[in-house]
């Protein structure tokens, strides 16, 4: 089944490897609570493949290693992809988010020598979470580019009952995460990034009631005193991708935000997706029946609007 040329904000990759950092890779995650037969790879014609038989224009590629050195590779062979390949690959660069110089000097690299469509962190990275005070000049500046920034959770922490964290674990970090982003006033003190969640932001939009109606009780600790209706429109001006949620995510989301903040999204070029998940995930959001024909072709497209720039590089190809 073919789609109309969507964007794809989910897309991941990796950077050529060694077969022995590749092993490595594999050993990691093993002891992470994945069966794998074999290392993940990546390699951009099998993913322009599938794009080509799926009807996918544009995937916009994260990578966000641990380490700083292993983090600016990686943004650097993103770089090289877009130049390669302008109209099909987008780049978000992967901040550092456990120290904000460094984020900041990536940010500031990001300009001079990336020319990137966006930025992408982790929830909870070495220890720090996007909630951290530390991180405020990081989002300030940010804030000044009114830039858009994908924020995706630890998929390779370690197990939660013998199950790898990219089951189950995710979907409450990302919850945790943007919660606490809320009580801190993050949202509040830079309205101007556009954040995009992964994964339909997790459980968060199935606990969205539950916050709404107590989150301001007078036993829960407020010290920034965020308003009712301020938690409701923070969550409203959230995007969320639709990366492996579609067939029961999509009810919470749109009683959280509204279609016109979906964004397609597919989890491409991990272990945790296959081009049958994919399908499937595409299939349960054409037949969703909270959704107009129209309004899910323009999930879409939506991402058109968040990175113009991408979008003016697959107009010149056409």
């Amino acid at each position: 089944m073919l789609v109309n040329q969507w964007i794809d904000v989910h897309a991941h990759f990796f950077p050529p490897e060694t077969d022995a950092v590749r092993e490595t890779r594999r050993i990691s995650m093993a002891e992470a609570g994945w069966i794998i037969p074999e290392p993940p790879r990546w390699d951009p014609q099998t993913v322009l493949a599938y794009m080509d038989r799926t009807g996918i224009a544009m995937q916009m590629l994260s990578n966000i290693p641990k380490a700083l050195d292993a983090l600016r590779n990686s943004n650097e062979y993103a770089a090289s992809l877009v130049k390669k390949f302008p109209s099909r690959f987008g780049m978000l660069t992967a901040l550092p988010t456990d120290s904000a110089d460094e984020a900041l000097a990536e940010i500031e690299r990001a300009d001079s020598q990336f020319h990137t469509d966006g930025f992408a962190v982790t929830c909870h990275y070495n220890g720090v979470y996007l909630s951290d005070a530390r991180l405020d000049p990081v989002w300030k500046e940010l804030d000044r580019r009114s830039a858009v920034v994908f924020a995706h959770p630890n998929a390779y922490a370690p197990a939660a009952m013998g199950r790898p964290s990219a089951l189950i674990e995710v979907a409450f970090e990302t919850a945790r995460t943007v919660v606490d982003m809320l009580y801190a006033g993050t949202f509040r003190k830079f309205p101007n990034i556009k954040f995009v969640l992964a994964h339909c932001g997790g459980a968060l939009p199935a606990l969205s009631g539950r916050l709404m109606i107590l989150g301001h009780e007078s036993w829960i600790p407020n010290l920034n005193r965020v308003t009712p209706s301020e938690f409701r429109e923070h969550l409203r001006r959230l995007y969320l991708d639709t990366a492996a949620t579609c067939p029961t995510t999509l009810g919470p989301a749109l009683a959280m935000t509204s279609p016109d903040h979906l964004v397609y999204g597919s989890d491409c070029g991990v272990p945790c997706t296959t081009d049958a998940t994919m399908q499937m995930n595409i299939e349960a959001l054409l037949g969703h029946a909270g959704l107009t024909p129209q309004q899910i072709e323009d999930i879409g497209h939506n991402a058109l609007h968040l990175f113009p720039a991408a979008a003016e590089r697959i107009k010149k190809i056409k």
